[in-house]
């Protein structure tokens, strides 16, 4: 999740434009060869390292969430087929799979070349903010338990970095840190001084009109510092992934360092150079054609209307709109009508499009909907039966296009399979790509469940799950569900899942409110401000990868758009990946345009989404008929109207600090005029069910301070940060600290009218009245879809209730 405090978003959109490439004269099988080939050239032994009472894990696929599939002990010789993205593919024994490659090493632990030879180490300072401390932590996460607290200038032996974390030894302790605050040199030392760091000249480079953020740390959630407009020069002193440090007049502070360019993007060394242009044709279906506009709009004026075949020069792509010339007239069409040779050619007509043959696989007395388009939204065809027979054409992100019953429309994916599930042969192969909100249900616990590791009763428990449990369901196979709750994946018995919420007492109203804005209105206005996405639904040409193995790449020919589907009529997600980059390849999918496709995984865990995946998040139709999704919607300035002793009993018991805190829990809500079990969700979440150093209690200033929500506790120095916080407020018990907390909750968003998750996420009201977007809470378009599990699974655990619903409706 991306998330902060108070966030007015105001990032400005730049589209790069770059163009889906043929490699000329090389045939896909070639290039498959080839590197096939190369693939198989090298592989080496190395040897599990790890503590001796540890073991490492060997996973199904290169993913912290994939299935386990054994445990290698320290020392276990493996085979290394390639490493990629910190993930190593080896064969252990007769299993191949995937281990974290920070814990392989190539002489055996304990061996004389183990002792004579040591893993290279290097030197390093910690470089925060002066007074600011570094948190050492236990695991890579920032809820793991703090292992010391690291001054500014502390020397640290470096053993490795990963990602965004490194592994370190500070005094006598071993742990993790961010790597981003370390640097080659102590920040105050002489040495550190006498030779400036190198710094370069750029200028901000976004749309005019628009402006760039200079913020005081690398997180949309930090505080702004200014707003530079398009042209401002600033001085760079560094980049780090996707930020960069800069001064801007007397300001120093961070950027996205996508929004900086070399020159002043208004100046007349910018228009020197001609645009580079390309040659495409019109594709419609025969007998239609494809409208020129005057803008990127399709309200605005026509300036003609272009018939299939005709060919068209194009100067860019922005989004889904292509600016071009056709004939003498220049203006702009709809980019996924647009082919790289003519549709009527020879070469166009010589193919006709694969078609493959699947089978509905769905649950016994469940039926499959086929709809009139790629959408939730769209007009239902038919209801299709379990192991019902249809002809796949095309698959489009989470959908596919197929005809069943003579009907042609769209289904899910996920509930297909190549084999009738009811066969006494049949051999399910499910595609096993990342789950999205489209790919999974959710389901109920019928009784107190077990949630282990693995699809076995020996398969260690994570936790029990109290009845009437909601889970988002990925797969069920063999008797065993693929279960999501609360961020934990794992496996439970299918005997005890239902589709059906349990009734219970409680009393649900709804609400609407209407705004003066269309849907497609407020995904713009969306769009604008940079939305993320943490989704899989990413695919590239075949022919922009050169495979280094079957499931590893890199980007070749240049730069290449990455879209949400297989196939240029699919939705660019507004960003390019560069030639050399990385990637890992899930799944290989034939394109709605004839070409194979990759569906991606590359080193980038948010990504630009695209506006149908925004629309989907934004439209209330997609959730308000399911039970958990719509308390997104809950109010959370009306009253539960609970009661302490149930809560005590059924909610707090053995939640640490907060056990038999639900007095201070409602005397909090009703002060602050906050829903009583959204404040308690929230203090769960931020206090690790009672248990942080901080809701326990932390001296500061000669007293011990509590902070129950995590406010002010920025990571860097989170505990010192939080302790601050909570005696400048006074919060000496963990009552005051509920208490007090839940004010500062209250005045930040719903004080200012922001009182339902989806209103935080969104923030519809001011998108109607001003136009634009700001003070949103988070910029994952997913958040508050999210946020919900834990909301609703506490009130499943009451007998009595209110909720207030407040659903949108647009125009």
């Amino acid at each position: 999740m991306k998330k902060g405090l108070v966030i007015p978003l105001c990032f400005a959109v730049l589209s790069t434009p770059a163009f889906d490439k043929t490699v000329q004269g090389v045939s896909l099988t070639k290039i498959l060869h080839s590197s096939s080939v190369q693939a198989a050239a090298k592989t080496e032994t190395k040897y599990v390292n790890v503590d001796s009472n540890s073991s490492l894990t060997l996973r199904a696929k290169p993913s912290k969430s994939a299935a386990k599939l054994d445990s290698l002990k320290k020392g276990t010789a493996v085979l290394v087929y390639n490493v990629s993205d910190g993930w190593a593919e080896v064969k252990a024994g007769t299993k191949t799979g995937y281990v974290s490659a920070e814990y392989l090493t190539s002489t055996k632990p304990g061996s004389t070349a183990t002792t004579t030879s040591t893993a290279k180490t290097t030197t390093k300072y910690v470089n925060v903010d002066k007074g600011s401390h570094l948190i050492l932590r236990s695991k890579t996460s920032t809820s793991s338990s703090i292992l010391a607290s690291l001054p500014r200038g502390e020397k640290v032996t470096v053993y490795s970095i990963s990602g965004a974390w490194a592994k370190v030894k500070a005094g006598n302790k071993t742990g993790y840190v961010h790597a981003s605050f370390l640097a080659n040199s102590n920040p105050d030392s002489n040495a550190g001084t006498s030779t400036p760091a190198k710094t370069t000249t750029k200028y901000v480079n976004v749309d005019k009109g628009s402006h760039l953020i200079l913020r005081s740390k690398t997180s949309t959630s930090s505080s702004i510092l200014a707003s530079l407009p398009r042209g401002e020069k600033v001085t760079v002193y560094s980049i780090s992934g996707a930020w960069a440090k800069v001064k801007a007049g007397s300001k120093t502070g961070y950027v996205h360092a996508s929004f900086l360019a070399n020159s002043n993007p208004d100046s007349n060394a910018g228009t020197s150079t001609p645009a580079k242009t390309t040659t495409k044709y019109v594709n419609v279906d025969k007998g239609s054609h494809l409208i020129l506009r005057s803008k990127t709009s399709t309200s605005s004026s026509i300036l003609a209307s272009l018939p299939r075949g005709e060919k068209v020069t194009v100067y860019s792509i922005s989004g889904a709109w292509a600016k071009v010339k056709a004939g003498n007239k220049t203006g702009y069409v709809h980019a996924s009508f647009l082919a790289n040779s003519n549709p009527d050619s020879n070469a166009g007509t010589s193919t006709p499009a694969k078609t493959t043959t699947k089978y509905v696989n769905v649950d016994k007395g469940s039926h499959l909907v086929l709809r009139s388009k790629a959408s939730r939204s769209g007009k239902i065809l038919a209801s299709l039966q379990r192991g019902e027979k249809v002809t796949v054409y095309t698959a489009s992100g989470p959908w596919v296009k197929v005809k069943a019953r003579g009907i042609t429309g769209y289904v899910l994916a996920s509930y297909l399979s190549n084999a009738d599930p009811d066969a006494s042969t049949a051999d399910d192969s499910n595609n096993s790509s990342e789950p999205t909100p489209d790919s999974t249900v959710t389901k109920y616990t019928t009784a107190d469940l077990n949630l282990r590791k693995g699809p076995s009763k020996s398969a260690s428990v994570i936790e029990v799950l109290d009845k009437g449990t909601a889970v988002k369901v990925y797969s069920e196979e063999d008797g065993w569900a693929k279960v999501e709750i609360g961020g934990k994946i794992g496996y439970v018995s299918t005997n005890y899942l239902t589709s059906a919420a349990q009734q219970s007492n409680g009393k649900v109203t709804s609400i609407v409110k209407k705004y003066d804005l269309s849907l497609d209105e407020l995904a713009n206005i969306q769009m604008k401000v940079s939305p993320q996405t943490d989704t899989n639904e990413r695919y590239i040409r075949s022919d922009a990868i050169k495979l280094t193995s079957h499931t590893t790449g890199v980007v070749q020919n240049g730069n290449w758009h990455i879209r949400d589907g297989a196939g240029t009529k699919n939705h660019e997600v507004g960003e390019t990946l560069k030639e050399g980059t990385k990637v890992t390849i899930l799944s290989t999918v034939k394109g709605n345009d004839g070409y194979t496709w990759y569906q991606i995984s590359y080193n980038k865990a948010w990504k630009n989404a695209t506006k149908n995946e925004v629309k989907y998040y934004l439209n209330p139709n997609n959730f308000v008929s399911d039970p958990v999704r719509s308390l997104q919607f809950l109010k959370l300035t009306s009253t539960a109207n609970l009661n302490a002793t149930e809560v005590n009993q059924k909610i707090l018991a053995g939640k640490g600090i907060l056990a038999g805190k639900a007095s201070a829990f409602l005397t909090a809500a009703k002060q602050n005029g906050i829903n009583e079990i959204y404040l308690i969700a929230h203090a769960l979440l931020e206090t690790g069910n009672g248990t942080s150093q901080l809701a326990n209690g932390v001296k500061y200033n000669g007293k011990t301070v509590y902070n129950m929500y995590g406010t002010g506790a920025n990571d860097g120095n989170a505990v010192q940060n939080g302790a601050r916080y909570a005696y400048q407020h006074g919060w000496t018990t963990p009552e005051a600290a509920i208490i007090g907390g839940a004010k500062f909750i209250s005045s930040n968003y719903l004080g200012a009218g922001q009182d339902t998750l989806y209103k935080m996420r969104w923030n519809p009201d001011f998108a109607a009245t001003y136009g634009y977007a700001s003070h949103q809470y988070a910029t994952d378009i997913g958040w508050a879809y999210k946020q919900v599990d834990e909301i609703y699974n506490l009130y499943n655990l009451l007998d009595n209730y209110n909720i207030t619903l407040e659903i949108p409706s647009y125009q």
